[in-house]
Parts: C-alpha cells; structure tokens; sequence
C-alpha cells in the first residue's frame, strides 16, 4: 500500500512549488490533480513535468480526475472524450497507472441514459486497456447514479475489465447511501484507488468539500475501511484529498508534511506500516 497526498490538496499554489514542497515534507507519491499538470504543460513539454517529478523524487500514483464521459451528448460529449483521450496519453507517457474517472450523472436519468453510461465505461476501460492505465470510477454521493459503492461496484463487474476499478473516496462513502456493510463487497481486483479525507463537526447531511479535513481527526475516521484494505491485501495507494479552500492558504512545505504524517500514523495503527 502506498500513501500519497494528492496536489489538489494546494490547489492555490504552483504544481512545481508543490511538488518540491512536498518533497521536503518527506512526501515520496501524489494523486496529480490534472489541472494543476495541465496548467505546467501550458508552458512546458510533458518530458519536464516527467523530469520535476523524478528530480523530487516523486511517484505520481494515480491522476484526478476526468469527467463528463458517462451520460453527456453531443458537441460536449466529444469535448469531454477528446480530452480524455488527452489525459490518457498523458498519463501513458508519465506512467501513471490509474486515472479517476467521475461518476458524474446527475439530474433524472431514463433507460437510455443507463444505456450510455454503462456503454461509456465499456468504451473508457477499452480506451484505457489500450493506453496501458488503469481507470478508477469514483462514485459520487450527489450523483443520480452510481453515487454509493455497492452501484459502483456492480457497474465496474458488468464492464469486467481489469482495466476499470473503483476509487473509493471515503467522504462520499461517508455522507452518501454507502452502508458499512459495503465494504465487504471490495475485493483487490475492484479496487483501483483510495482517497482519504475526515468531516469536521458538522452533521454528515450537511457536510460539503469545504468540510474536508485530515483523516482520523474528525467525526468520520476510515477506521473500517483500513481494516476490509488489509482483509483484501489491497496493494494500491491510498491518498489524502481535501477540497477545503481554507486549507488550500496552507503553505505547501507544512501541509505535505503533515497530511503524510497523519496518513502513515493512521496506517500504522491499522497494522498497515509504510511500504516506503
């Protein structure tokens, strides 16, 4: 298992402050948030963002996330597949091996649009298979579907690829229609990805990404979930993401630093340890 801290985590500041930022906290992989590679690539080649993340001595485990590809039609639906296919190349050359995919269907959803979501994932995972990485669907609690694990799981069987798994957000998790229980259904094979966050003390109905804070120091700790990952013999990573404005002020140097103590504490305790 490898612990990570994604950059989405300072999201205020520049991929390259970060990344050498998190470095010196002793953070050794990230969850690379694609628009903060994106922004770099604006004026840099693909091979210096390569070369940052070798000189830091920094793994990029996984990349956050690519959306719009599941239910959206028309002139948007082949934006949102043009840049995926963007992304996929882009993870191939870093070698990045997982990229999250968003379970991003909202509002009412008919027969059909079932129709093409399940037909997008099929498409995405092939697409995927052929680029050499691995896609993660992330559930989603304020989606119409799939927004708990159970449903995520049974669309990632259906595809049945190994080359679509499931990212386990654990605040969606959390707040959604997910049931404990769930967590029995995770096995290594379905599981692509793990992002850990907390919720501070507000009532989980009401809780927002604003409310995001480290994991193990809120109402929620992923105290089950760490237990059903070592069951499993899960081998994947497992990251810290906050999409917490207030913490994006957080210098990087301190937030790296103390996002990837809390997550190897809190992985210790769970009889985990530190691959690193």
């Amino acid at each position: 298992m490898r612990p990570a801290v994604a950059t989405v985590c300072s999201l205020d500041a520049a991929l390259e402050t970060v990344l050498e930022d998190y470095a010196a906290g002793h953070c050794d992989a990230v969850d690379l948030w694609l628009g903060h590679a994106e922004a770099f690539l604006e004026t840099h080649e693909p091979a210096a963002l390569a070369a940052l993340l070798a000189r830091h001595g920094i793994a990029a485990v996984a990349a956050s996330f690519q959306g719009g590809l599941l239910t959206s039609q028309g002139e948007a639906r082949r934006e949102h597949w043009a840049h995926f296919e963007k992304r996929l190349a882009l993870c191939r050359d870093l070698g990045i091996p997982v990229l999250v995919v968003s379970g991003d269907a909202f509002g009412p959803l008919g027969p059909q649009d079932l129709g093409r979501l399940s037909g997008s994932l099929a498409e995405a995972a092939r697409r995927g298979a052929d680029a050499g990485v691995r896609l993660a669907l992330e559930f989603d609690s304020r989606a119409s579907f799939p927004n708990n694990l159970q449903s995520a799981l049974a669309l990632v069987e259906d595809v049945g690829s190994p080359a679509l798994g499931v990212c386990l957000d654990w605040f969606h998790f959390t707040v959604g229609p997910s049931k404990p229980l769930d967590l029995r259904l995770l096995s290594n094979e379905t599981l692509a990805h793990v992002q850990l966050s907390d919720i501070a003390d507000v009532p989980r109905e009401m809780a927002s990404d604003s409310d995001r804070i480290l994991p193990g120091e809120g109402s929620s700790p992923p105290d089950d979930l760490l237990r059903r990952l070592g069951e499993i013999g899960y081998t994947g990573a497992v990251g810290v993401e906050l999409h917490n404005p207030q913490l994006w002020r957080v210098p990087p140097r301190q937030f790296g630093e103390i996002a990837i103590t809390a997550l190897r504490r809190l992985l210790g305790q769970a009889g985990m340890g530190d691959p690193a």
